[in-house]
């Protein structure tokens, strides 16, 4: 396809796709002419993942040239092109540090001790673990009593969550689009997750302490003067 044919399938301007060619996100497609190129579903793809990255992750070019170029490195290998789409694996190509990975696995105890008690097999480097303990540490500054066995329940019911996000792109086998749903479905789905445990809290507590849920707003009366 022309340019213009895929900037139409892909609703990224000319101009755009053009500046994603000259900083090495974009392949270059199949040159026709001196100034003319011929592009296809591969590059449609790519810039599906790219505009996923950049709008919906909020990674910057940079970052997600980085982010594409470590994908292709491990594009055989599923598992790391999810951790690096998910933001769990870091976009380099160097080896793993593993004395850093000790040292952060001993700055997060809390995360480390939930993560065993469930047998979960977790990266070190996952920035999930420093959340954790940071958000439990928030919580106790404020007198609530919580550690990490309180979220045992919560972290069972993730980890069904997590089973049917991989069984929704499971079957997905070219690499690009398997890794550009990830993204849109892990960070475009997380503001209606959370809307969906504020309407079961509101469920449940109607359940529990009665009330026939909120009245039906009033309508409005005829302007005074014009009543039947």
């Amino acid at each position: 396809m022309r340019i213009s044919e895929l900037s139409r399938r892909s609703g990224v301007p000319n101009a755009t796709i053009k500046y994603y060619l000259r900083e090495g996100l974009l392949p270059p497609g199949r040159a026709t002419a001196a100034t003319q190129a011929e592009y296809d579903e591969t590059h449609l793809r790519r810039l599906r993942l790219i505009r996923a990255l950049t709008g919906v992750r909020g990674l910057s070019v940079a970052a997600a040239k980085q982010v594409l170029d470590a994908m292709a490195e491990h594009r055989s290998d599923p598992h790391e092109v999810l951790g690096i789409a998910f933001g769990i694996r870091p976009a380099d190509t160097g080896a793993p540090d593993t004395a850093d990975d000790d040292r952060t696995v001993e700055a997060h105890p809390e995360a480390a001790a939930l993560v065993d008690a469930m047998g979960w097999s977790v990266s070190a480097g996952n920035p999930a673990r420093q959340i954790i303990d940071r958000t439990l540490e928030t919580l106790r500054s404020l007198d609530i009593d919580y550690d990490w066995q309180a979220l045992l329940p919560y972290a069972e019911l993730a980890e069904r969550t997590a089973r049917h996000d991989l069984d929704r792109i499971e079957t997905i086998t070219d690499p690009l689009e398997k890794a550009e749903r990830a993204v849109l479905l892990t960070f475009l789905l997380e503001p209606a997750l959370m809307a969906l445990r504020r309407l079961a809290q509101e469920n449940e507590s109607t359940a529990r302490h009665g009330g026939d849920g909120p009245a039906p707003a009033a309508r409005p009366g005829p302007p005074k003067g014009l009543g039947a």
